[in-house]
């Protein structure tokens, strides 16, 4: 399993002779900090321009593929939840940062070139720590990494022009994706979480919009049609099958959902990709 591993993405081109992955997830977390590139990043089935300047976050599940029209030129950072563990990084971090979603929409973070020349300099720091005998070179790494991950949700806050900066919309956040996390196979309804959370859907719609431009219903309905895709692709179930697990006990009814959310039918789907 890795625990963390940091190479030139210029590399890893040559490496492949060019060639193109197949989509493909990971069970680590991968970041992708862009320098120079032209082609497209797909993640989760959604697709962005992959240009210059610019830093991707993957999470551990998420289905990703790279597709250069050239060779590309930054680096790529991969590391697992044991490399937290070790470097005492706790897993609550991640959620607090905000960057890493675990479905739905992952556009790259866009960058001017002084801010792409401070997190180049702390990759270029942890390449020169990685390929030396120093003693404690994995905790330097660790304390690189956070400083990488905090100076990029700092420039996140900066691009919000909405931002709620109490900490009790921030809290609700927090625990309304931890609750749709566990709960999203059975709790379809906006006001099931609101209940939950001891608040009324429109004021969890509020809130969920003001801090990440979505409504809440429309991050339960991302987060149920990412794991059917998901399992479209990655598994031989049948479409009554993924809709079962899914919590849709009429064939039909998860066929509607699933085409009113992506504009296919589940069958289309699959044959497609």
């Amino acid at each position: 399993m890795v625990s963390f591993r940091i190479s030139r993405m210029e590399d890893i081109y040559s490496k492949r002779l060019g060639k193109t992955d197949e989509p493909h997830r990971h069970d680590y977390y991968t970041v992708l900090l862009v320098k120079q590139a032209s082609g497209k990043h797909i993640i989760d089935f959604n697709q962005y321009p992959l240009t210059s300047n610019q830093v991707y976050f993957i999470s551990p599940g998420q289905v990703h593929q790279v597709v250069e029209k050239e060779q590309s030129f930054g680096y790529c950072i991969v590391f697992s939840t044991l490399f937290l563990v070790k470097n005492n990084i706790p897993q609550c971090f991640f959620g607090d940062l905000n960057l890493f979603n675990d479905y739905g929409q992952s556009p790259p973070l866009e960058l001017n070139t002084e801010e792409f020349n401070t997190l180049s300099y702390f990759c270029e720091e942890v390449l020169s720590l990685n390929h030396s005998n120093y003693k404690f070179k994995e905790q330097a790494i660790g304390s690189f990494l956070q400083l990488f991950l905090i100076q990029c949700n700092n420039l996140c806050s900066l691009r919000v022009d909405n931002i709620q900066d109490s900490e009790v919309g921030n809290a609700i956040l927090k625990n309304f994706k931890e609750l749709v996390n566990q709960k999203y196979q059975v709790w379809h309804s906006t006001s099931l979480y609101a209940r939950e959370l001891n608040i009324s859907p429109d004021h969890l719609n509020r809130v969920i919009k003001s801090l990440i431009g979505e409504t809440a219903k429309k991050y339960i309905q991302s987060r149920i049609s990412i794991a059917a895709k998901r399992m479209l692709y990655y598994s031989e179930l049948s479409s009554k099958e993924i809709g079962y697990q899914l919590g849709f006990l009429e064939p039909a009814n998860f066929s509607a959902f699933f085409k009113n959310c992506t504009g296919t039918s589940p069958s289309q789907f699959r044959r497609k990709q």
